[in-house]
């Protein structure tokens, strides 16, 4: 009666295997890359209108994935863009209300209090690896000016990453060095970073990158070679998936492709139609299609949710101009550029790739902001965020995975360069709290910062405030627009429409107000 023994017991041993497995199945978690490119504006990708630059990686996941035309980043700048993605907080709220609103200067301490429930904590509270790799631009340590020479704590890795490889600032700018975790790579101690020190250290120098202001550090400047960033990072970025492939991670992969100084490697060089602007966004492709290969090859692409988006619209300098002079229209139909208010600042292209979960080449319309990331994560692992964490942060997983028949979101806050010109979209309405875009005003052509007015001038976009590359002696201090009807922002109506600017104008005020949105 025995003699069957083995058999059974290795039935049961398959069906108790089976049921594990199948449980393991159903509860892991996916994967999650964002990739958070630099200076993207919604008409450079190819599937949402670029004919003089061509993507097919982005276009790829485009296909593959759902792309949203209506999605905003909360900043129409970088810095404050980063902060709210990472703190699922609006800008204007940083720094004890007083907002972020520019560019971080440089040798800054950091601005996010090591305190705050960060995305990078969320995902590695619920099991996941963490890394950041790529451009950070949100400080390093407790006091400002920043000691290089010393381990670069608080940064990234007391904010939830595991794992931290990129640049510190941006591209365009010193201290070009790389930082690992919390320390410059390559930094000799008897060759220390001396910020204004003499003689300077020698960097490559190109028309729109500022000087450098260091001196010592040689072997750290020496390893930092403009048109090899991208490859860099991208070769950082796949080396550490293959390292993490077992379990669940997260990847926020910040490249700074297409922040200028426009430096594509020698592979992308006059490869575009549209000089090195459109050579930059063809490398930038191609770090894209490095890491959908490499998920590819570890066989784990399609339990992994890719995200491609950007930081914020495009930027007029000077490679955005030879860019527009050949054709390429950086922001699609839009108004404005980066740093503005105007849609050109901060409406930007978001694709969203997860097989079984996101039908395959769909489009939505429906209102999203990198904001709305933190609550996302959150429901994709289950976790139930708490009152005051990522206070204006929405789950926007259903817009992700199905078609709700509402907007899950009523309003988006907007914030340019300038405080005074922050914006409300609500329903087709979006509201500008004073006159023009609130980023760069001035500047001609050849300029490195061109905007407001003079830059609606070169690029001969309209705007009923503005004539000659000036505003109207009439023009309205405010800005209320119908982007259902007028997407180009052509027609102010805030004195057609008093009644509906002075109610979003009430709402702004109050959300301003209020810790949370959500």
């Amino acid at each position: 009666m025995y003699k069957n023994r083995p058999a059974i017991y290795l039935l049961v041993s398959i069906i108790i295997f089976g049921i594990a497995t199948t449980g393991t199945a159903q509860k892991q978690q996916p994967n999650v890359v964002i990739i958070f490119a630099d200076d993207v504006g919604y008409g450079d990708i190819g599937c949402y209108g670029a004919i003089k630059i061509k993507t097919p990686n982005i276009d790829r996941l485009a296909k593959e994935g759902r792309m949203f035309t209506d999605a905003h980043s909360a900043s129409a700048v970088c810095t404050p863009s980063r902060y709210a993605l990472l703190t699922g907080s609006y800008p204007f709220r940083a720094d004890g209300g007083n907002g972020v609103w520019g560019p971080l200067r440089r040798n800054n301490k950091l601005i996010i209090d090591t305190n705050n429930f960060t995305i990078a904590k969320l995902m590695k509270n619920q099991g996941y690896t963490t890394a950041c790799i790529g451009k950070w631009h949100l400080g390093f340590g407790e006091e400002s000016p920043t000691d290089w020479n010393k381990p670069l704590i608080p940064g990234p890795l007391q904010l939830g990453f595991d794992y931290y490889f990129g640049i510190p600032f941006v591209s365009s700018g010193p201290p070009y060095v790389y930082v690992e975790n919390d320390r410059v790579v390559g930094l000799e101690a008897n060759d220390p970073l001396i910020l204004n020190g003499k003689p300077i250290s020698p960097t490559p120098q190109y028309s729109d990158k500022s000087p450098n202001t260091f001196s010592g550090g040689r072997k750290a400047h020496s390893l930092y070679e403009d048109e090899k960033i991208g490859m860099t990072l991208a070769g950082k970025a796949v080396n550490w998936i293959k390292q993490n492939k077992e379990n669940p991670f997260f990847l926020y992969l910040a490249t700074t492709n297409i922040h200028h100084p426009f430096t594509p490697n020698k592979k992308f060089q006059e490869t575009s139609e549209c000089g090195r602007y459109g050579d930059f966004v063809h490398e930038l492709d191609w770090i894209v299609g490095q890491v959908i290969t490499e998920l590819e090859k570890l066989n784990i692409l399609d339990n992994t949710l890719l995200i491609f988006t950007s930081d914020n619209g495009g930027m007029l300098n000077v490679g955005g101009q030879e860019a527009w002079r050949a054709g390429h229209r950086l922001n699609g139909n839009l108004l404005g550029f980066k740093f503005d208010a105007w849609e050109g600042g901060h409406r930007i292209p978001f694709i969203a790739r997860w097989p079984k979960h996101i039908a395959q080449g769909t489009k939505s319309g429906q209102l999203l902001c990198h904001v709305d990331l933190f609550a996302t994560l959150a429901a994709i692992t289950g976790y139930e965020l708490a009152e005051g964490v990522a206070p204006d942060s929405y789950n926007m997983l259903p817009a992700l995975t199905g078609n709700p028949k509402n907007m899950l979101r009523d309003h988006v806050v907007l914030a340019p360069f300038h405080p005074e010109n922050l914006a409300i979209r609500a329903g087709d309405w979006i509201y500008i709290g004073a006159r023009g875009g609130g980023g760069w005003n001035g500047g001609n052509p050849g300029d490195h910062i061109l905007g407001g007015p003079a830059a609606l001038q070169f690029a001969d976009e309209e705007n009923s405030d503005i004539a000659y590359g000036a505003f109207k002696d009439d023009a309205a201090d405010a800005q209320l627009y119908n982007l259902k009807k007028d997407i180009s922002q052509k027609k102010n109506l805030i004195e057609k429409k008093p009644q509906v600017a002075q109610k979003m104008k009430k709402r702004l005020e109050i959300i301003k107000n209020t810790e949370q949105t959500r």
